[in-house]
């Protein structure tokens, strides 16, 4: 047998490799857009839970994206309390493979990458379904996949005010004093939900809950604002999905009746969201098959899962950064 060898990189290599801002927006968009034409196989992810989902879980996710010649499986652990021992809530790790033979390609620590494709497709869902002037955006939760949502975010809108709101307040003080060093600008930490989201051009639900509480009220968006609500565990309330105009997932596979979790779950298995009721898939919308925003006074709402081919796109982007660098380590598989 010829012999196999896989690229390895670990989180310094990740970090090393620095992606920028477009980088990463491109690499997912590119993504999404091979959705939107077809090109892409997205399994339904599946879950593991060793004790109970209030404490945490396993995310198991695979797909294929055939412009790029790769298939991937990202598994990534989501567990609340990993800042007790000072560990990220997010840890993954990504397999990338030649979906013609089968053989491993690489294994790359995804944590990052986790982070960064979150918040390049809610970014990505603003470019498409918010207003181009928007300039205040209200953000709950500081968890990682939330410092990329503002960074990329701010990157497309330049916000003239960004607020930020999490449940401890050591966690919000820290996510709030980082993003305003990043970013060069200041950053409105808050203690309650509504002085963070009420009248926001842009709003952002990213919260940690235990179980699903409707933290999150519908009168607090104004019309033409655009709606990102994602936590495990929904945050909103049932009304918030009867004054959007625009109900967009990221793939129904996996939003549909019978899947666990999300912030639209009660939604969905109560029929008011439905296959028929939604707009599109966001990667129809990027590859010009269905409208993104048509009129300023639209209210739109992107509720994204996660999706493995965008988690494939970041990887493969790092692959080929690290060779033109020289850097990860090569392994010997066989």
């Amino acid at each position: 047998m010829q012999r196999i060898d896989v690229t390895y990189l670990n989180r310094d290599d990740v970090a090393a490799l620095a992606l920028t801002d477009d980088e990463i927006i491109n690499a997912v968009e590119e993504a999404l857009r091979a959705q939107g034409l077809g090109q892409t196989v997205i399994e339904t992810r599946v879950h593991l839970v060793p004790e109970s989902s209030d404490k945490g879980h396993f995310n198991v996710l695979r797909g294929v994206v055939k412009p790029l010649g790769v298939a991937g499986v990202k598994v990534v652990g989501d567990f609340v309390d990993n800042y007790k021992v000072d560990l990220p809530s997010e840890v993954a790790v990504l397999n990338l493979f030649d979906p013609v033979t089968g053989v491993p390609k690489a294994f790359i620590d995804a944590t990052a990458i986790t982070d960064m494709r979150t918040g390049a497709v809610t970014a990505i869902g603003a470019k498409y379904l918010a207003r181009k002037d928007c300039k205040v955006l209200g953000h709950i939760g500081a968890r990682g996949t939330a410092y990329w949502n503002v960074r990329l975010l701010d990157h497309l809108y330049d916000f003239d005010e960004i607020r930020v709101h999490s449940r401890r307040p050591e966690s919000r003080e820290a996510f709030g004093a980082r993003l305003s060093a990043d970013l060069g600008k200041p950053v409105r930490v808050v203690d309650n939900w509504h002085d963070c989201l009420a009248g926001a051009d842009i709003m952002v639900e990213a919260s940690r809950l235990p179980e699903p509480k409707p933290l999150f009220l519908t009168d607090w968006v104004k019309k033409g604002a655009f709606v990102v609500p994602y936590g495990t565990m929904s945050a909103v309330e049932l009304s918030l999905t009867d004054i959007m105009d625009k109900v967009v997932v990221d793939d129904w596979g996996q939003c549909k009746p019978g899947r666990p979790f999300g912030s639209l779950r009660r939604h969905v298995d109560e029929g008011k969201v439905t296959e028929q009721t939604l707009h599109a898939e966001m990667g129809q919308i990027v590859a010009g098959h269905k409208p993104g925003r048509e009129r300023d006074d639209e209210t739109n709402l992107f509720w994204h899962r996660g999706l493995s081919t965008t988690d494939i796109a970041l990887g493969w982007a790092l692959m080929v950064k690290a060779r033109d660098r020289g850097l990860g380590q090569t392994l010997r598989f066989a």
